[in-house]
């Protein structure tokens, strides 16, 4: 029951995140100011600007992964011992 419950209250904020876009001027005036202005002379620095934007987004998702894939590494078992009998099971 509790589960359910979560998955409907975390589909309902997704679809409400979704459903809710609005435009964001997330730039201080200046910076977007001079953007806007090396843009329209031929300069390339919304290109470097975007670029920046992006290293900085996928930053967390390669720690995240680093960290999982050493965890997976040093916590993984290593022969691991079935301790199975010999003699076939008989079910009769």
């Amino acid at each position: 029951m509790k589960r359910g419950f979560k998955v409907i209250l975390f589909v309902m904020a997704l679809g409400l995140m979704v459903c809710s876009k609005q435009p964001v001027k997330a730039q201080c005036a200046q910076c977007a100011a001079t953007v806007e202005t090396n843009a329209k002379n031929g300069g390339n620095a919304a290109r470097g600007l975007n670029n920046g934007i992006l290293f900085l987004l996928g930053a967390p998702y390669i720690a995240v992964a680093a960290i999982g894939y050493i965890w997976y590494k040093k916590y993984r078992r290593k022969n691991v011992n079935l301790n199975m009998r010999e003699e076939k099971l008989h079910l009769n």
